[in-house]
């Protein structure tokens, strides 16, 4: 132990292991919204048109990025003045849908401790 305190939740689970679980959902929200949302285009619409929508409607600028299945590209737009998130997913054809959005977002740049270190 080095003496820190460490951050637990009312059910004494540490804090780190709790977003990495909130974290490791989210993926298999993404996963599973991804397959919905090739049975159902209500929220699909050509990339830019998505873009320009997000950014001026909303003031969202991409966060983050990665590749699904399918080859389907998953990005992650926010706003840091409003809070407002929202997670889209471009299939090759190039059609844009939106999967998941929010509000409170906040921007975190942790690092996961090293393997076999329980925190």
């Amino acid at each position: 132990m080095s003496g820190e305190p460490r951050l637990v939740d009312g059910k004494g689970n540490s804090m780190i292991k709790t977003v990495f679980k909130m974290t490791m959902g989210l993926g298999a929200m993404v996963l599973a919204a991804q397959d919905v949302s090739a049975e159902t285009n209500r929220n699909c619409a050509s990339r830019p048109m998505v873009l320009e929508r997000l950014a001026n409607g909303y003031g969202e600028t991409r966060q983050s990025i990665g590749l699904g299945n399918n080859n389907a590209v998953i990005e992650m737009f926010a706003s840091a003045e409003t809070g407002s998130w929202t997670i889209t997913v471009t299939k090759p054809d190039g059609e844009t849908c939106l999967v998941a959005s929010g509000r409170s977002y906040e921007n975190l740049s942790e690092t996961l401790p090293p393997q076999g270190n329980d925190v």
